[in-house]
């Protein structure tokens, strides 16, 4: 049973449930006092033991009821009259495999599909390529290159009898094969679906935002679920306590108080700390065509740290600006650019234009206590770009982010004037990934909250 368990740690494992050794050896410890008879304790014991998380105890779940069930063998039925094992050609006589199978023995059949399946390692799955050949394996390991040869040679006989009962073991055989598909399916399930799973999310999050064709739709709806992961991810390692303590600066002042109760005895030690406040952020938008795509997952990522955000105002622009606070909280984020779209899109790009919007009707909402994110190509059709509007906002401001989807080396070229606006911003980066999207919001929440 204990490497049944430890098969058991490596599936939770690889469903992100983190364990480790200290937590394994409790586990064991625990099953050791528990025992094994009562299936709802066992369980009951090793999810408290190992799941931390609300979410991880819905995956210890999942996990429990695939590795620990299993369904009724499905062998073939039991022969009936004319279909012996003593029919079969004399080849058959050495194959204990050959006896299960025209037995229907399904009982014995699962633990020699067990047995081989350690011998084949079918717990070593990673990815589902996988599956054909190691089912093949599998079967290998159980003997079905001899279940072959007999099949082949009952084809041959003559004797009606003989071919009645290689018919059965051809049956017997093709349930066999299908059932270790099933189990082999199993354990790519729980060894290995969790790990595919992240592996696509990776190239998802090194998939341009801006790639010609647009993003499908179905890539779409996974790019969404992973930036709100890594939002929450960020959220739960800044959302802590919004104050640091100073190390070895004493707090005489609350430390005297504090000993009052004691006599005046200084047994609680307090030491000065300083607050951290959390960081206020304008984000400004470019939502035409080349750039929505980009300005959805940054709102999304922006919009998913309310606990690390003290307060978060979104614009939009593409001809005009406008606020889009309302259109945000009134619809999902995914249909909101939607609903931007509407009121903005489809207009010629004029940077200087929105600018000038901003700084006439939402200026104040700049201080020194504000970073402002600006997502955008800089690409202004040739118009007025506005510097001087840039500038303005750059004074009042914490910190000024520029955002853009293109490579540096389009920088500066064609109606591109992102190297006059570049001198404006404290940080202007290519983001054109949401993978180059974290690392920057991390930078951003790292200037105002120690790691």
């Amino acid at each position: 049973m204990q490497t049944s368990l430890e098969d058991f740690f490596r599936a939770l494992r690889a469903a992100d449930v983190r364990i480790s050794p200290a937590e394994a050896i409790d586990a064991h410890r625990t099953v050791a006092l528990v025992g094994f008879e009562d299936r709802v304790l066992f369980k009951d014991a090793l999810c408290a033991t190992l799941a931390k998380t609300a979410d991880e105890v819905d995956r210890f779940d999942r996990i429990f009821e695939t590795f620990f069930t299993r369904d009724s063998f499905q062998a073939a039925p039991p022969p009936g009259e004319g279909e012996r094992m003593e029919d079969l050609p004399p080849e058959a006589e050495q194959s204990e495999l050959a006896r299960m199978l025209m037995d229907g023995d399904a009982s014995a059949l699962a633990q020699a599909m067990e047995e081989a399946a350690d011998r084949a390692q079918v717990s070593q799955i990673r990815l589902s390529t996988q599956r054909s050949r190691l089912t093949r394996k599998l079967l290998e390991e159980m003997g079905l290159s001899e279940i072959e040869r007999i099949i082949a040679a009952a084809r041959k006989s003559e004797d009606a009898r003989t071919q009645a009962a290689g018919q059965r073991l051809e049956q017997a055989r093709k349930a066999l094969t299908e059932e270790a598909g099933r189990y082999v399916e199993r354990q790519h399930e729980l060894y290995a679906a969790e790990s595919g799973r992240n592996l696509r999310e990776d190239l998802l999050a090194r998939k341009a935002l801006n790639a010609e064709g647009g993003i499908d739709p179905v890539d779409q709806a996974m790019m969404q679920a992973l930036v709100k992961r890594m939002a929450k991810r960020l959220a739960d390692r800044y959302s802590r306590r919004r104050h640091v303590a100073w190390t070895g600066h004493l707090d005489v002042r609350r430390t005297l108080r504090k000993s009052m109760g004691y006599g005046g005895m200084p047994f609680d030690i307090v030491f000065k700390t300083k607050k951290i406040d959390k960081p206020s952020i304008v984000a400004i938008c470019d939502v035409s065509k080349s750039v929505a795509a980009a300005a959805q997952f940054l709102l999304t990522f922006l919009y998913s740290l309310n606990e690390v955000v003290d307060r978060m105002e979104a614009f939009a622009f593409s001809g005009r600006m406008i606020s889009v606070n309302a259109v945000l909280d009134e619809h999902r984020i995914e249909t909101a650019i939607l609903e931007v779209l509407k009121q903005i899109g489809f207009q010629q790009t004029d940077y200087g234009k929105s600018l000038e919007d901003f700084c006439e009707q939402h200026l104040d909402q700049i201080d020194r206590h504000t970073t402002v994110i600006i997502l955008g190509d800089a690409r202004s059709n040739y118009a007025d770009p506005r510097l001087d509007l840039l500038a303005t906002i750059q004074k009042r401001a914490r910190a000024v982010i520029w955002l853009n989807p293109e490579p540096e080396s389009y920088w500066g070229q064609g109606d591109s004037v992102m190297h006059r606006y570049e001198r404006f911003c404290h940080v202007a980066k290519q983001c054109n990934t949401l993978a180059q999207l974290e690392r920057i919001i991390e930078d951003v929440l790292r200037t105002y909250i120690p790691h």
